[in-house]
C-alpha cells in the first residue's frame, strides 16, 4: 500500500534568510504541513519537539552552527506571578478576556492593523491583508481558538461588548495552551496587554487542567523576546529534552 501522504508528515528544508533576531545570522526552517485527520495528534507531537504553528504548517528553526532558538511553556500548577505581574493584573480590572471559537472579523483586523503599523513596519506580515488576517485564522485544521480581551461592558452600554483591546490566537493541545499569535492596541501599550494575556492563559490552563503554556521560542540576547525569561518556573527545550528552569 502507498496510500501515506496525508498520514505521514513529509519535512521539508527552507533556503537560508536573514535571522529576523540576531543581526548578521542566516535561519533555515524545517517544516511539514498539519493536514487530514490526524494534524491535531501531529500538533500535539510536533509541538512537544519544538514546532511551531501557522496556519496549516508546523516549523522548527534549523539553523547550521546555531541552537539560539529554544522552545519555552510555563509550568502552570508552579507559576507565581511576580511583584510587576501583579501591578499588571491590578492595572486592568476594567478587562475581560472570553475564549471564543476561531471566526476572523473586521473589528479584529482593526486591532491588528494598528499592532502591525505600530510595531512591526519592517517585519513579514506588514503587508497583510484582511483577507490574509483571515486566513490566519481560519487555515488550521487544530483545535484553535480566539482569545479577545475587552473593556467590561465600555461605552457601548449595558448588555453590549465592549471595546475590543487585545486578541490572542490559541491552540488548545492535549496538555496546554500554545499561544500562536497575540496583538494588541498599540495606543494602550501603558496595560501591558502583552503580559497580560500571558498570565490569563496560564489562568486558564489551570482551570482547565491543561499543565502547560507554550509560548514559542526565546532568544537569548534578543530583546524581542526578553519578555518570555520572566514567567518562571519554565522548560525550556534542549539536547536532551524539556529542563526546567526556576530562575
Amino acid at each position: 500500500m502507498t496510500q501515506h501522504s496525508r498520514d505521514t508528515p513529509q519535512f521539508y528544508l527552507t533556503a537560508p534568510s536573514p535571522c529576523p533576531y540576531l543581526q548578521g545570522r542566516e535561519e533555515r526552517k524545517v517544516f511539514t504541513h498539519l493536514v487530514g485527520e490526524r494534524a491535531g495528534d501531529l500538533n500535539n507531537l510536533l509541538t512537544h519537539g519544538g514546532f511551531r504553528r501557522s496556519q496549516s504548517i508546523a516549523y522548527r528553526p534549523a539553523c547550521e552552527g546555531c541552537r539560539g532558538c529554544v522552545s519555552v511553556r510555563v509550568v502552570v500548577d508552579d507559576f507565581r506571578p511576580t511583584r510587576n505581574m501583579r501591578r499588571v493584573l491590578d492595572r486592568n480590572p476594567d478587562l475581560a478576556g472570553e475564549m471564543r471559537v476561531a471566526v476572523p472579523t473586521s473589528e479584529q483586523y482593526g486591532v491588528f492593523r494598528a499592532y502591525l503599523d505600530a510595531r512591526h513596519q519592517d517585519g513579514g506580515m506588514a503587508d497583510m491583508t484582511v483577507l490574509d488576517y483571515a486566513m490566519m485564522v481560519e487555515d488550521s485544521h487544530v483545535d484553535t481558538r480566539l482569545v479577545e480581551y475587552r473593556r467590561r461592558g465600555g461605552e457601548t452600554g449595558y448588555g453590549r461588548r465592549g471595546e475590543l483591546l487585545a486578541v490572542s490566537l490559541t491552540d488548545v493541545l492535549k496538555d496546554g495552551l500554545s499561544m500562536v499569535y497575540s496583538f494588541f492596541e498599540p495606543e494602550e501599550s501603558h496595560r501591558s496587554l502583552g503580559t497580560l494575556m500571558i498570565l490569563d492563559h496560564i489562568a486558564r490552563a489551570r482551570a482547565m487542567g491543561l499543565a502547560y503554556v507554550y509560548l514559542g521560542y526565546w532568544v537569548s540576547g534578543s530583546r524581542k523576546m526578553d519578555y518570555k525569561a520572566r514567567f518562571l518556573p519554565q522548560e525550556r527545550l534542549g539536547p536532551e529534552g524539556w529542563d526546567r528552569v526556576e530562575a
